[in-house]
């Protein structure tokens, strides 16, 4: 030890968590002085794990017990905490540049991170590892990095999973969730981070990403004991109003508000509070309370204001301010700010020509339909609304953007209808949609999703060789459209669902 210094000077793990929590704040915060100075701490916390890492390759015999000559105990702590400094180094170039030759170096890491989590994975499985002192913390380490690669791309689409198979990567969902929920239920370094990446997925990923059927039991479950340790931890009140809003609670309200009392030092926390207060008040169509959470985002945080401005449907505010407010991460525009840009254009003209639902679009690219689908009262309210913006629409001289219009209110309305049981006229919705594709002049992404709901649709009532063929039609007779990728998460979560694969379509062993 060298009194007189930080223990993270010296200590793989004081040095990491303290870079992760600079992360933290600097994904939160989106300021490239965070982003700039979490990557250096981060540097500095891999440099020391370099420092204290096994030279040479693993060998079988490499065990954590085995410390003669060289301490293997120590080098097996520095490689996992080495391995996971790798990829959060890699976030943070992503977010920090936007040059291809940046992207490619945090794709390196990825890569090599994802490598070394497989080859301490193969260490722990072997007949001649043994147990030290401290094998919970590593083998908890091993468990995070292999659940989350394993958990992250099963999510992907096939062709995307395709091209990383290629450079060695391999993804199986059910073996991540089981290495994730080992790693949680142990009482090590990282159980709360697997803990932590499990809440995400139930609650945030599943949705995002998925067809909405995440384990809301398994998330309480998992939050109770933090939030019984912790009842005004900012970060559990969050996660427990999240399940709520997700079983159609809309008490939720409550528990948001709570959170962003509890804590007044990360202002970034109260806006991920706003974000979901937002929905909540969409949800129950209090326009006005919805409306002042997301002028309240447009004008305080920096992460997609693009988004904002859309749920806000301003003519004046998207025309003059939408395109100044793009941002890029890893060279990219966000999907959902290119989506937003495309809808503000027809407020560009000398006349302009309102969105007829702009709030009940975005609540579809962000899934909410699932969300209301668990009470009935709530969906029926968004129905209400639909059909007033519906006989409103057919009122108006047609335009060029009416047959768009007309298309995402028969796409909005059958969801609904779907969720309230009436399929037979959902189906009938969806239907429309596709009878109009070459009659769609600008809002492409309605066919490929309208047959994406109606093989949900068909799944649900147990016609599954239908939904599969309307699936595999969305996936492979539609590109280059708005929300592409998004849409392609969800039809390979159907996919999966109709098919009854644990991950894209491929079986993988019990290995990372």
């Amino acid at each position: 030890m060298i009194f007189g210094s930080k223990p993270f000077d010296y200590s793989m793990y004081h040095a990491l968590t303290y870079a992760t929590i600079l992360e933290m704040k600097a994904m939160m915060t989106f300021d490239p002085e965070h982003i700039l100075v979490a990557g250096n701490t981060m540097k500095e916390a891999q440099a020391l794990c370099q420092r204290q890492r096994k030279k040479a390759t693993f060998s079988k015999s490499f065990t954590e017990g085995q410390c003669v000559f060289a301490c293997v105990y120590v080098e097996l702590h520095a490689e996992v905490c080495y391995a996971e400094c790798l990829l959060q180094r890699a976030a943070l170039t992503f977010l920090q540049d936007e040059n291809m030759i940046s992207f490619i170096k945090g794709g390196i890491k990825v890569r090599n991170s994802y490598q070394t989590y497989k080859e301490l994975h193969n260490i722990l499985q072997s007949s001649g590892y043994t147990h030290g002192n401290n094998h919970g913390h590593f083998e908890g380490g091993v468990k995070l990095g292999v659940g989350a690669f394993n958990l992250m791309i099963s999510m992907l689409p096939t062709r995307t999973l395709k091209l990383l198979e290629f450079v060695g990567f391999s993804g199986n969902k059910e073996f991540g969730l089981q290495q994730l929920q080992e790693g949680s239920a142990e009482s090590t370094f990282r159980s709360f981070l697997c803990n932590m990446l499990l809440l995400c997925y139930h609650t945030f990923m599943s949705f995002i990403l998925g067809t909405g059927e995440g384990d809301v039991e398994d998330a309480e479950k998992l939050l109770q004991p933090y939030l019984k340790k912790y009842p005004k931890g900012s970060i559990f009140l969050f996660f427990a109003g999240r399940i709520e809003e997700i079983k159609g609670n809309l008490d939720a309200i409550k528990l948001f508000e709570e959170c962003c009392e509890a804590q007044q030092q990360w202002s970034q926390f109260h806006h991920m509070c706003y974000w979901e207060l937002m929905w909540c008040f969409t949800y129950k169509t209090h326009w006005k309370m919805a409306y002042f959470y997301a002028d309240m985002l447009s004008k305080e945080n920096s992460w997609s204001k693009v988004s904002y401005a859309c749920v806000l449907a301003s003519p004046v505010f998207c025309s003059r301010q939408v395109p100044g407010l793009k941002q890029k991460i890893a060279g990219k525009s966000l999907p959902t700010e290119k989506f937003a840009i495309r809808k503000a254009r027809r407020y560009f003209a000398e006349k302009p020509i309102p969105l007829p639902a702009a709030p009940l679009e975005m609540m579809y690219i962000w899934n909410g339909y699932t969300v209301i689908g668990k009470q009935k009262e709530l969906t029926e309210g968004i129905l209400k609304t639909l059909e007033e913006a519906q006989a409103k629409l057919e009122n108006l001289p047609r335009t060029e953007f009416t047959t768009d219009d007309q298309c995402l209110l028969c796409l909005l309305k059958g969801l609904c209808l779907k969720q309230l049981g009436h399929k037979e006229e959902a189906e009938h919705y969806f239907t429309l949609v596709l009878c109009n594709e070459t009659l769609i002049k600008y809002d492409h992404y309605l066919v490929p999703n309208a047959l994406l709901e109606h093989g949900l649709l068909c799944l649900e009532q147990g016609r599954k060789d239908e939904a599969i063929k309307l699936l595999e039609a969305a996936k492979h007779n539609y590109k280059n459209y708005s929300m592409e990728s998004r849409t392609h998460f969800r039809i390979q979560a159907a996919l999966h669902k109709a098919k009854g694969t644990g991950e894209n379509g491929i079986l993988v062993p019990s290995s990372p």
